[in-house]
C-alpha cells in the first residue's frame, strides 16, 4: 500500500507540474492580431502621446493574465540618428524573457544589444496601463522589439506605497 501511495503522489506531482508549465508557457498567450499603422508607436520628444512609425513584419503575443506579458518583434528602416532626434529615449529598459516558442524575441540578445549601444530603447506609450510602459528597442540593423515594463510609479504603487507627487493618481483598487 505504501508503494502505491508513493507512486500516486509522484504521478500527481508530475501531472500538476506539467500542467503549471503548460499554463505558464503556452496556454495564457495569444497572438496579437496586427493592425497596420498602430502596432508600433513612439512618443515624440516633448509630447505625451505616441505616434505610429514605419515598420514591417510585426509579430506579437500578449496575455490577459498579466500586463507585462506583451512582446513584439518587427523591422523598420528608421535609423538611430532619426530616432534619436525625434523620439524620447527610455532609460532603464530591461527586456522581459519571452516563451521559448516565440523565437523572434530573445531578451538576452536584446539586453546585450542595449548595453553595447547596438540597440536603443525608446518610450512607446507611457502608462499604457497604470504603472506599465510600452518600451520599443530598435537595433542598428533595423530589427525592433516591443515589451511592457513596470515604470517607477508602478513599482512604488504596486508595492503598496502611496503614489509620489510626480506620478499620476492611481485608479481605484491600487
Amino acid at each position: 500500500m505504501g508503494k502505491f501511495l508513493a507512486i500516486l503522489l509522484v504521478v500527481c506531482a508530475l501531472v500538476a507540474g506539467g500542467g503549471m508549465y503548460y499554463l505558464q508557457v503556452y496556454h495564457y498567450y495569444d497572438e496579437v492580431v496586427s493592425i497596420p499603422g498602430t502596432d508600433v508607436a513612439l512618443t515624440p520628444q516633448g509630447a505625451t502621446s505616441p505616434e505610429a512609425v514605419d515598420y514591417d513584419n510585426f509579430q506579437g503575443i500578449d496575455a490577459d493574465s498579466s500586463p507585462i506579458r506583451y512582446r513584439g518583434c518587427f523591422t523598420t528602416s528608421l535609423s538611430h540618428a532619426t530616432l534619436d532626434q525625434g523620439y524620447q529615449p527610455y532609460t532603464g529598459a530591461e527586456p522581459r524573457v519571452a516563451p521559448g516558442w516565440f523565437d523572434c524575441f530573445d531578451a538576452t540578445e536584446v539586453g546585450e544589444a542595449l548595453e553595447s549601444g547596438a540597440a536603443r530603447a525608446y518610450l512607446g506609450t507611457e502608462n499604457i496601463q497604470y504603472g506599465i510602459d510600452r518600451v520599443v528597442a530598435i537595433h542598428e540593423d533595423g530589427r525592433g522589439f516591443v515589451w511592457h515594463q513596470i515604470n517607477r510609479c508602478g513599482e512604488i504603487v504596486f508595492d503598496g506605497q502611496p503614489a509620489p507627487d510626480d506620478c499620476p493618481t492611481p485608479p481605484e483598487g491600487y
